[in-house]
């Protein structure tokens, strides 16, 4: 399961590239303009464009989900204004019901460039100072590892602390809900993979301690620091936490793709364990 969801994630990575690439091209071949369009208004000139690229675009998404190579919403902006925001595929497979463009999907790791933004916030208060060890705010986490580790080493992956979705235990428990102080059971007791420092080795482990870190600074959860601290200031009123309890409107069920090309339900997850590291929509 752990090689599909990976296979899945570098996929969805690499098709995000070639879009991102081939959008780029296609957006500087169309902003080219022609002779005849010098005497067009620029209001005239910039809708012609805009309408040009979303067709453009929307028939290389189209093609990319008849491939079977995405399935998901586009929001496509250049200047200012809104070039394409369409869903593609389906929300749910087995009702049939497609994605729209407000369309709520669980972001995965994308959580951790939120969790690296409070932590900085943060830092520019002088709260937590980025070369500080973990042990100056978790005290009680083993000094063996906590002494040496920064939050820096924390934020860039190169703490050495190893990722607990790699450990043979994760898969077993992945249903069961923990508080975050709880669940530093499962990596916090592990000798380092390296000396913090002089690796790199992504780590789920480092954005979990990340989280838990932030509450225990603030005294405040982390779900309520991403809502009043990035969400509610810019707006973000269709993402936040992904409990899987309260009704959601508009989320999208979860699938994981087989090497034949099928789907299949994605297995349950306790949104307690992606935590920092995993668990937004």
């Amino acid at each position: 399961m752990k090689n599909i969801l990976r296979f899945v994630l570098n996929l969805a990575t690499l098709t995000t590239l070639m879009l991102g690439s081939v959008y780029a091209q296609e957006l500087r071949g169309t902003l080219k303009g022609s002779t005849a369009e010098r005497g067009l208004s620029a209001e005239i000139i910039k809708s012609r464009k805009a309408i040009d690229a979303s067709e453009r675009i929307e028939t290389l998404l189209k093609r990319y989900q008849e491939l079977g190579l995405f399935n998901g919403s586009v929001l496509v902006a250049d200047g200012g204004q809104v070039v394409l925001k369409k869903g593609y595929g389906l929300a749910n497979m087995e009702w049939n019901i497609p994605n729209t463009a407000d369309t709520k999907f669980r972001l995965g790791s994308i959580t951790k460039q939120f969790t690296a933004t409070l932590i900085m916030q943060l830092v520019e208060q002088g709260k937590i100072d980025l070369k500080a060890p973990v042990t100056r705010y978790l005290p009680n986490y083993p000094g063996r590892t906590g002494d040496k580790v920064t939050i820096h080493q924390l934020l860039n992956h190169t703490s050495g602390i190893v990722g607990y979705t790699e450990t043979p235990a994760f898969g077993a428990t992945i249903r069961n809900p923990y508080s975050p102080t709880a669940f530093l059971q499962f990596f916090s007791k592990l000798d380092l993979l390296f000396e913090p420092g002089t690796k790199y080795s992504y780590s789920n482990s480092g954005y979990f301690l990340l989280g838990v870190i932030l509450e225990q600074v603030t005294g405040q959860p982390y779900e309520k620091l991403l809502r009043e601290r990035i969400f509610a200031p810019l707006g973000m009123n269709d993402s936040g936490y992904d409990a899987t309890r309260p009704l959601l409107s508009k989320r999208a069920a979860g699938y994981d793709k087989q090497f034949d090309g099928s789907y299949v339900n994605t297995s349950y997850l306790d949104m307690s364990q992606p935590y920092a590291g995993g668990s937004l929509y």
